[in-house]
């Protein structure tokens, strides 16, 4: 089971997305998602959001917004993702360059346009939609969306 976060940072009806292509046996190759990663030994979600997107983009954040727990059965290596989704508005600094792709600042809606996975379109539907907090699991058979289902709380 791995514990992870995902974060999208917000400024001006944009999000700030990473391009996935410079890392090699990236399962996320040539796609658009947003950022984060695996917490670390007894860092809380917040934390490790934060640390992430700095780690990323060289942002420092403020108080991320938790808006939805994810679940991703055996979504890598048969391993489970549980993954605890941001929204960040609060941030300071410049970007740096990522060493797993490139940073890209995209129009809301010209999300649908870009290459994403299949669940992704529709957490962030519910993510920008929803003002509470909701859970929604993906199940995915490689690359491919074989069912979800989407709870609000």
């Amino acid at each position: 089971m791995k514990l992870a976060t995902l974060c999208y940072v917000e400024r001006d009806n944009q999000y700030l997305m990473l391009y996935r292509n410079k890392k090699e046996n990236d399962m996320h190759q040539g796609m658009y998602v947003g950022l984060g990663g695996k917490l670390e030994a007894g860092e809380s979600p917040e934390e490790c959001a934060i640390r992430e997107v700095w780690e990323e983009s060289g942002l420092v954040v403020e108080n991320p917004q938790l808006k939805g727990v994810l679940t991703f059965p055996a979504f890598s290596k048969d391993e489970d993702w549980y993954v605890f989704l941001f929204v960040i508005t609060k941030f300071t600094g410049e970007l740096k360059p990522c060493t797993e792709g490139e940073l890209v600042w995209v129009d809301k809606d010209e999300l649908n346009g870009l290459p994403m996975h299949e669940g992704d379109y529709l957490f962030i539907k519910r993510m920008q939609e929803y003002e509470g907090v909701f859970s929604a699991k993906f199940e995915y058979e490689g690359t491919k969306l074989k069912g979800y289902s989407m709870n609000l709380h």
